[in-house]
């Protein structure tokens, strides 16, 4: 918890000052059975007129002091609170930013997302409840304990011969609700995660009527999830009754004794109303106790869950390294292997090509041959195993990661828009480009035409990941936020595969006239022939490496994937 609640150091005014207001509160309900106290045996008691009266305008001016420091300390308590959350938020939010890809293996999107909410707001919550009552709840039993002592000894030692024995109870239960409530939050996590999937799937589950298979699914999570939180709020409900229980036996013993103390002298009425008094509001403070006690330890769980986020052992996408303003182009990969962090099998083995600026690569092989992992070595998403990777003639590693990505325009195989219009969109190549260079982009992409038929232009209003658009209007989307930023180097990740024959024939026609070295991953033949050369990947191996009518010669593969496309063509003409 050290690490998150760090993050309250600029709002140490504030939160002194609520703390101070809490304190100044906490005193006048200490004081309040004193006065109680006197007016009993000063004044009732003795028939003393101006002494009720006097004591009686004390009473009522610490109560509007309580008062006025209670709202004024919610005031303070909740503006500091707010003000924390935030910045937790936003530093989550950032450090998540940076993590290389590797680490989105190890917190899923469900869990970051749950962190960045239900667990913020928890430690919010308690931040706030401490400067408002969760302080005030022991300082009240721990000074109305003192007072007592202060009004009378001997009856004060029966209120809190329990007191030890609570004290050892209270410290075992927080324990196991930190432990408890940090199941809860992992069974949380598989909830949102199991909604997250879903929603992203909800036309596939409606196509093969999966929706009561994916109810029975979500039941099975969800209880789980209501089984854990039933077992933490079980234990936690124990708290309340012992706690009463101790009490109430306490409370019974000071007005045993006290009768007794009364008849023989040694105490006042008044004084056995003031420790009853005392011991009432430690009876209400103990009550508070188990929700305390739930809502700190879901909060250490919260923040303990957090703390793995920012204190996370990843050095995330390191920005230093050499500025440089070279644009050659150029692509080389030197005897390349590469498997992804935390496991051993190579998905690339020995790869090795080089392409001259402006060249066109088009990479091909069955799935799950590695031709998205080689993709993702030259922008630096990861780092060869072995061998190196070079662009513009300099080691990748050598680079300013922002430097060298600003060269790069990548389209990939998912085509992800974002909510917004669709000018929006296509500024991601280019921050501040104008609306002729969007639509120059636009125009290269083959989708300029279809975005002014839309009502409102490149104002139009893209639906969450573009599910208002086509496959093909989405991918032309995303060409086209490429090719706004001019960039030196092309990536394309089968990124033309809902494209008709004319539309891409045209597409191609363009993109030839651009000045980039391009690698593109695509099945298709006839589109492989367009570029300079073809590497044929097998099982992370390059089993082929040159031109069309090279490969056809050399490569077995090659020449029966040509073949098979030949005839599926002619069959569809038939």
């Amino acid at each position: 918890m050290k690490t998150v609640f760090s993050y309250t150091k600029p709002y140490s005014f504030l939160i002194g000052v609520a703390l101070f207001l809490m304190l100044l509160e906490l005193v006048v309900e200490l004081l309040q059975p004193l006065v109680i106290a006197s007016i009993i045996d000063d004044g009732i008691v003795a028939g003393d007129q101006d002494t009720i009266i006097r004591l009686g305008l004390v009473l009522m001016g610490l109560s509007l002091i309580g008062f006025l420091s209670g709202v004024v300390n919610s005031y303070f308590a909740s503006h500091a609170s707010h003000s924390f959350s935030f910045d937790v938020r936003r530093a989550v939010y950032e450090r998540v930013q940076s993590f290389s890809l590797a680490m989105f293996n190890k917190f899923p999107a469900s869990g970051l997302i749950t962190r960045l909410t239900s667990d913020v707001q928890m430690i919010q919550q308690v931040l706030y409840m401490g400067l408002r009552i969760m302080l005030r709840a022991p300082l009240i039993v721990i000074g109305s304990m003192v007072m007592a002592f202060v009004v009378n000894a001997q009856l004060a030692v029966y209120l809190v011969i329990v007191f030890p024995i609570l004290l050892v109870f209270l410290y075992v239960m927080v324990r196991k609700g930190v432990v408890y409530f940090s199941f809860v939050q992992r069974r949380l996590d598989k909830v949102n995660r199991m909604v997250q999937e879903n929603l992203q799937a909800v036309r596939l589950i409606k196509a093969y009527l999966r929706g009561k298979y994916e109810a029975n699914r979500f039941s099975e999570v969800a209880g789980a999830l209501k089984t854990d939180t039933v077992k933490a709020f079980r234990i936690m409900e124990i708290i309340l009754p012992i706690l009463l229980f101790g009490m109430n036996v306490s409370l019974l013993a000071v007005i045993w004794f006290g009768a007794f103390g009364i008849q023989s002298g040694d105490a006042q009425i008044g004084e056995l109303v003031a420790i009853v008094n005392y011991a009432m509001r430690m009876t209400g403070a103990f009550s508070m106790f188990s929700f305390i006690i739930m809502a700190f330890a879901r909060a250490k769980a919260s923040s303990d869950r957090i703390e793995e986020v920012l204190l996370a052992d990843d050095d995330g996408e390191a920005v230093n390294g050499a500025t440089m303003p070279l644009r050659e182009g150029t692509v080389r990969f030197d005897d390349v292997s590469f498997a992804y962090p935390g496991t051993s099998r190579r998905v690339l083995q020995h790869i090795s090509f080089e392409l001259a600026p402006r060249e066109k690569l088009a990479i091909m092989g069955a799935t799950g041959s590695g031709k998205t992992s080689l993709l993702q070595l030259i922008p630096r998403f990861y780092e060869a195993t072995e061998g190196s990777v070079s662009v513009h003639g300099r080691d990748v590693r050598e680079w300013d990661l922002q430097e060298l990505r600003k060269t790069i325009g990548l389209v990939p195989q998912q085509s992800m828009l974002f909510t917004g219009s669709i000018s929006n969109n296509l500024s991601w190549g280019k921050e501040q480009a104008a609306l002729w260079e969007l639509q120059g982009a636009a125009e290269k992409a083959q989708i300029d035409e279809t975005v002014q038929r839309f009502p409102k232009g490149y104002e139009t209003r893209v639906g969450q990941k573009g599910v208002n658009l086509s496959g093909g209007q989405k991918q032309r989307l995303s060409i086209a936020r490429a090719l706004v930023r001019k960039p030196s180097i092309l990536i394309l990740d089968d990124s033309t595969s809902a494209l008709d024959v004319k539309t891409e024939s045209a597409l191609w026609a363009e993109l030839d006239k651009e000045q980039a070295t391009t690698l593109l991953v695509t099945q298709k033949v006839r589109t492989a022939m367009r570029a300079d050369r073809i590497l044929l990947l097998e099982d992370g191996v390059a089993s082929a490496y040159g031109t069309h009518d090279e490969l056809l010669n050399m490569s077995p593969l090659y020449r029966e994937i040509a073949q098979s496309q030949q005839a599926e063509e002619v069959d569809e003409y038939v």
